[in-house]
């Protein structure tokens, strides 16, 4: 036998052996790849709330950790100081970047640097909420994230998840957060096993509706738009197009997001046809 096949062997049976003596989140790190995020739907009263545990809804930019490397949701790296990642446990994880409710804005100036400026990193939390390991139901997943990040710590710590009793139990926990300037609140299926890709077991509920979409063309505008951007034309994961004209400030109708860019959009509900009523632009996806 070569020394290469030897040497897969080798590998072979020392990966069966750990899984036979690990816990399942670490058997499942160690075949793993690089993390990939589990999305969130809506959430229409699909299951038992119950059955989940809910978190706040961070507004802030998603990253994953694969224990070496911080990327945004997209594959691409974070351009973040040694000092931010240097401190980051070697385990994969899944959260948001966040400089505290309303300051989106200033948190993307922050990330959207390709020289960091470490001083203003040191403000940027990283919002745990998942470890990104296939197989592994999501409190165990919350369990193991428990262990090894310590509360209030930095720049990664635990977001905190809790249980609710019932719909109208969680109905006024989204409005604390909300009247405190949150986005509103996520809920994980605690028995669910990490999938990557939009999930069935996540859920997000906000008092406004939103989702993201991929330009696909540019309406011209009229009047007082005259020359500049009327309308995006926007198509989302399904296929479904529309238009996207309100929102839009002067800046972008001069510049608008090219075609082939993501934009996330706020909606009420949706048409019988599936479209979303009264959709308004929210923002340009830049760097992730």
């Amino acid at each position: 036998m070569s020394s290469t096949c030897t040497s897969s062997a080798r590998r072979f049976a020392l990966l069966a052996a750990a899984s036979t003596v690990l816990p399942r989140w670490a058997a499942a790190a160690a075949t793993s790849a690089a993390p990939l995020p589990e999305l969130a739907s809506a959430y229409r009263d699909q299951i038992d709330v119950a059955r989940c545990l809910v978190s706040e809804k961070y507004d802030g930019v998603r990253a994953l950790w694969d224990g070496r490397t911080l990327r945004h949701r997209s594959g691409r790296v974070v351009a973040a100081p040694p000092s931010f990642l240097e401190a980051l446990p070697r385990e994969p994880l899944d959260g948001e970047l966040w400089l505290g409710r309303g300051r989106f804005d200033a948190l993307s100036a922050i990330v959207r640097r390709l020289v960091p400026d470490a001083v203003a990193w040191s403000s940027v939390r990283y919002m745990v909420f998942d470890q990104p390991v296939a197989a592994v139901a999501f409190d165990e997943r919350l369990a193991r994230l428990a262990a090894i990040l310590p509360r209030g710590g930095a720049p990664a710590e635990l977001a905190p998840q809790w249980r609710v009793g019932s719909r109208a139990a969680l109905e006024r926990e989204l409005a604390r957060i909300v009247a405190g300037g949150g986005e509103g609140v996520v809920l994980h299926v605690a028995s669910a096993p990490h999938v990557a890709g939009r999930s069935d077991a996540v859920f997000k509920l906000k008092p406004a509706l939103d989702a993201e979409a991929r330009v696909v063309g540019h309406r011209r505008g009229s009047g007082r738009y005259g020359g500049q951007l009327g309308a995006l034309e926007v198509e989302t994961e399904d296929g479904r197009r529309f238009f996207l004209g309100s929102g839009l400030s002067d800046a972008e109708r001069r510049d608008p997001p090219p075609i082939g860019s993501q934009v996330t959009y706020r909606y009420r509900d949706l048409t019988s046809n599936g479209l979303p009523r009264f959709a308004t632009f929210v923002r340009r996806h830049e760097e992730w």
